[in-house]
């Protein structure tokens, strides 16, 4: 089968190779680690020590991955932990984040890759961060003996039909996976339904990784950059695509006149787009800072755009108003709203968040979030909360507290890690 696979993947490979091509050579994109990729060049362990391989697909996966790798490394001192991404903006976080761990490229599904990466990293666990299935990984992981594990587990609805309308063919990938640590009941059901024969339901280790503070470090070096004072609005439009940015931009242009004091800070989801909202922007012949070009305090402008990545964490501390991007178009399922929430901004998102089903069901029913329909509602709830303190504040209170109420998924997560490695151990002194 793994033969098969390799020949299905070269194929694709070869019918994809000129739009890979042309984005590598456009955006950047795809070219970094290539090497690694193709070849499964991992880090070679030196020690003979239990190795613990977490992996997250990109920025998002990276982020909640920190707070479970630390408290891992605390229960298991004498582990060795190493962290592998897929995409680059995953790298350059994963290098900030785990700057003292191997951190390095995951493996194309070649057979001859994946076997060498497990080789050189001799994993006893492979942890993977919300649902990365491979078969020819999964395989080489189940003839190695390695126990593999998913994590903060979701399933999209749109991916359990995909799922299920191919069964026969997915089901022996779920079959593989030792745990399945999952974020609500209904992805619990899905994953089972599809032949997981381990699942827990542990909750979302996201709410875990979000600040409730913020008056944290890197949130103040971000106003005192950008000469933010407290009375200032800011409206933070973060994880944004397109048509968002010119809606965001047209909603601050029509507030303004109505709060001179109001603030903007723009936030793409991705960075090959970055010259292109700073142009729209220009455009719109409103001046505005660019991030990657201030090397320290700069001249106090009302627009920023974010051009760097690992700083939205941050920036969502400064916002009284939070747009979460990819929900007004119906193509992208939104994007993480639990940092703003957490710091108690006034959080708003458009109708398409199927990526974040439970959470906006949950913000919405305790009063935390508002939802609005299209572009004329968000200017209006946004004209509405700027000109309402009592609602912003109330808002943003209940977001914050709904937060905080649920944490905790990073203890019982770390719990339902150590049941199956105990249970792993059983097994083999038993064989």
């Amino acid at each position: 089968m793994r033969y098969v696979l390799n020949i299905i993947y070269l194929l694709l490979l070869l019918v994809l190779s000129p739009w890979l091509i042309y984005k590598a050579l456009t955006t950047g994109k795809f070219r970094r680690g290539l090497w690694v990729k193709l070849t499964g060049r991992a880090c070679v362990r030196e020690t003979q020590a239990s190795c613990a391989w977490f992996h997250g697909v990109s920025l998002g996966e990276i982020h909640l991955l920190g707070p479970v790798v630390a408290a891992f490394r605390k229960r298991h001192p004498d582990w060795q932990c190493v962290v592998s991404t897929t995409t680059d903006t995953g790298f350059e976080e994963a290098t900030k984040r785990f700057a003292d761990l191997p951190v390095f490229h995951w493996p194309l599904d070649f057979s001859w890759a994946v076997s060498r990466a497990l080789r050189r990293v001799q994993p006893s666990l492979v942890v993977l961060a919300e649902c990365e299935l491979w078969p020819n990984f999964l395989s080489a992981c189940k003839s190695a003996g390695v126990q593999v594990a998913v994590i903060n587990g979701r399933m999209s609805p749109r991916s359990r039909r995909r799922f299920e309308k191919f069964r026969w063919l997915v089901s022996g990938l779920f079959r593989r996976l030792d745990l399945c640590a999952v974020q609500t009941e209904e992805h619990a059901a899905a994953f089972r339904s599809l032949g997981s024969p381990s699942v827990v339901v542990t909750g979302s280790v996201k709410y875990d990784g979000a600040s409730l503070d913020r008056d944290n470090p890197r949130t103040r070096d971000m106003a005192r950059l950008l000469d933010i004072t407290p009375d200032d609005f800011v409206l933070v439009a973060g994880s944004t695509q397109a048509p968002e940015e010119q809606v965001i931009l047209d909603t601050y242009l029509k507030t303004k006149a109505r709060h001179a004091n109001l603030r903007l800070i723009l936030v793409p989801r991705h960075r090959e787009r970055f010259d292109e909202v700073a142009a729209l922007i220009d455009r719109a012949g409103v001046p505005f800072l660019r991030r990657s070009r201030m090397d320290g305090p700069a001249k106090r402008h009302d627009v920023m755009l974010s051009d760097t990545i690992g700083e939205l964490s941050a920036i969502w501390g400064l916002a009284d108003v939070a747009y979460v991007g990819g929900s007004l178009d119906g193509v992208r399922g939104g994007q993480n709203m639990i940092e703003p929430a957490a710091y108690g901004a006034a959080v708003l998102f458009g109708p398409h968040t199927w990526n974040f089903k439970d959470t906006v069901a949950r913000l919405l029913e305790h009063g935390a979030a508002v939802q609005v329909a299209d572009a004329g509602e968000l200017e209006n709830e946004v004209a509405r909360l700027l000109g309402d303190a009592h609602a912003r504040q109330e808002l943003g209170e209940a977001a914050r507290h709904f937060v905080f109420s649920q944490q905790g998924a990073t203890a019982k997560t770390l719990q339902a890690l150590d049941e199956s490695i105990r249970e792993s151990q059983v097994t083999s002194r038993a064989a």
